[in-house]
């Protein structure tokens, strides 16, 4: 289940065949709104002709990984964001009724604060993922009722709880050592456990004798492990900010640098004016889910001509 399992030879036989440009979709994460706008804008570029759901390959992590398992669970391009539209209201946070204040939250503001300071301490990417894991593991004082209760909210949000036949990785962290992880259908863990996992945030998740931590703390959109593709497009709703130091070499800018080195051609996308300004620490609030979703889909539906081209 580590950076060298079993995917690398699967992702790899997925190379150019006759006029087929290998393909990889790359989903980054970003709490309730980057789930919402990726999958809204996914639905406008499907709408608009182009169905970067069929891609060879698709990496998710964290709230990327929800939407990597949503797309490719049998549904239509499309479905996940009607359904976002079907969803009642949420109130915003720190609103009316609130006093202005928002309501203490360990997945919001305090979240930010806490891994900074941990991200501040550290010497290097490998050290802050020992320190991250380490931190995670010293607050989980829980009876278990906590992961229980998150495994059934992503359960509930995946249409289906099986992998799916088309190459899909879920990236992790081993929280008890640190260790980069990926997932796939050769694992031998439950999707649901797998995108559990990657979306967990100050809360280890277990899975058996083993804890993770949120796949983003790999690397900050993972797009490295679409080498070897020749078509790469990133959906990063934090429009490729990192909060490590560059030298560190985490950041998206890197990744791309490194797949465009490699031969691939690379097309990033990040969120436009229409989805509102909900991709910073107020991510996790629900209330951003419907602004972030219809401002993706319009700015999937702008920008389907210029990407037609470049996916097939």
């Amino acid at each position: 289940m580590n950076d060298s399992s079993q995917f690398d030879s699967e992702t790899t036989s997925h190379n150019v065949s006759g006029h087929h440009f290998s393909t990889a979709l790359v989903l980054a994460g970003a709490g309730a709104a980057g789930n919402a706008w990726q999958l809204g804008l996914i639905a406008g570029l499907s709408d608009a002709g182009v169905d970067v759901t069929d891609a060879d390959v698709i990496i998710g992590t964290s709230a990327g990984s929800t939407v990597a398992a949503q797309i490719t669970s049998g549904t239509l391009p499309g479905d996940p964001y009607a359904a976002i539209l079907a969803e009642v209201p949420q109130p915003q946070a720190g609103g009316a009724g609130s006093g202005g204040r928002r309501a203490p939250s360990l997945s919001g503001p305090a979240y930010m604060d806490w891994s900074n300071a941990i991200i501040g301490s550290a010497e290097d990417a490998s050290d802050m993922r020992r320190r991250i894991g380490a931190a995670a593991l010293e607050m989980d004082a829980s009876d278990g009722s906590s992961q229980s209760r998150w495994h059934d909210i992503v359960a509930a949000r995946l249409p289906s709880h099986d992998w799916p036949q088309q190459p899909l990785l879920i990236t992790a962290v081993d929280a008890q050592s640190g260790e980069p992880v990926v997932f796939d259908r050769h694992s031998g863990v439950d999707l649901v456990d797998a995108v559990a996992a990657s979306t967990s945030a100050m809360t280890p998740y277990r899975i058996g004798e083993n804890r993770y931590i949120n796949g983003g703390y790999r690397r900050s959109s993972n797009a490295d492990l679409a080498a070897g593709y020749e078509r790469v497009l990133v959906l990063e709703p934090f429009g490729g900010r990192s909060r490590t130091p560059r030298e560190w070499g985490m950041d998206l800018a890197t990744q791309v640098d490194e797949l465009r080195a490699g031969g691939s051609t690379v097309e990033t996308v990040f969120p436009d004016a229409g989805a509102g300004d909900v991709f910073n620490a107020n991510a996790l609030d629900p209330s951003t889910r419907l602004p972030a979703a219809r401002g993706g889909y319009e700015q999937g539906r702008a920008i389907a001509g210029r990407l037609a081209e470049f996916w097939r």
